[in-house]
């Protein structure tokens, strides 16, 4: 009984190192050099360079404090992308109303003074609401639009310019169908410092 115990622990063992070296090493080093071969730059994260330096990734999402640059979406993860969590909040909540509120009249603090007849209800909800991952890049065509008046006075470029801009930077539906569009931040922001430099703080 003992030796027939001792040879299925025998056997457990060989194929738990089987498994984990055909699955935890051979695979991913597999999956990891296809993907390398095939799409080089989205496997080590869509990194976004400028002069050689990288400044951020095509996929997540990363606070901007001057006014002169277009704003993402507010995140519960604080933009980092180590920890992506969202505000598990049910929409009755009087918590993720205060959050709301409170990001509402941010916004229209930070809008108003280029929008004088702004209202809450122009507001689009990704302008006061989180992403699902805390890192999520776009934002959508219509909270661009309203952001435009602003990063185009600050920047003292033309509003048609700065739309044009935004149009650029708008990822259509994937496959024409699915999803909705949405305005990639980090890279329209890259695309304005381009043409007039960094805005001040």
């Amino acid at each position: 009984m003992a030796v027939r115990a001792l040879r299925l622990m025998g056997t457990a063992a060989t194929a738990i190192l089987l498994a984990t070296i055909a699955l935890g090493v051979a695979y991913p080093l597999l999956v990891t050099g296809a993907a390398q071969l095939i799409a080089p730059n989205r496997a080590d994260g869509s990194l976004v360079r400028v002069d050689g330096r990288v400044v951020g990734s095509r996929l997540a999402a990363q606070a901007f404090t001057s006014p002169g640059y277009f704003q993402p979406r507010a995140s519960a993860s604080g933009y980092d992308p180590s920890a992506t969590t969202f505000a598990n909040l049910g929409p009755n909540t009087r918590a993720l109303g205060r959050e709301v509120a409170g990001r509402l009249a941010q916004v229209l603090r930070r809008e108003r003074p280029y929008l004088p007849g702004l209202r809450a209800a122009d507001l689009p909800a990704d302008m006061v609401t989180t992403t699902g991952s805390g890192i999520d890049p776009h934002i959508t065509p219509r909270n661009a639009r309203i952001q435009a008046v602003r990063v185009a006075a600050v920047r003292g470029l033309g509003v048609e310019e700065v739309l044009r801009a935004v149009e650029d930077h708008t990822d259509g539906r994937f496959a024409g169908v699915l999803g909705e569009a949405g305005v990639n931040v980090l890279e329209l922001n890259l695309a304005l410092d381009a043409r007039t430099g960094p805005p001040r703080p």
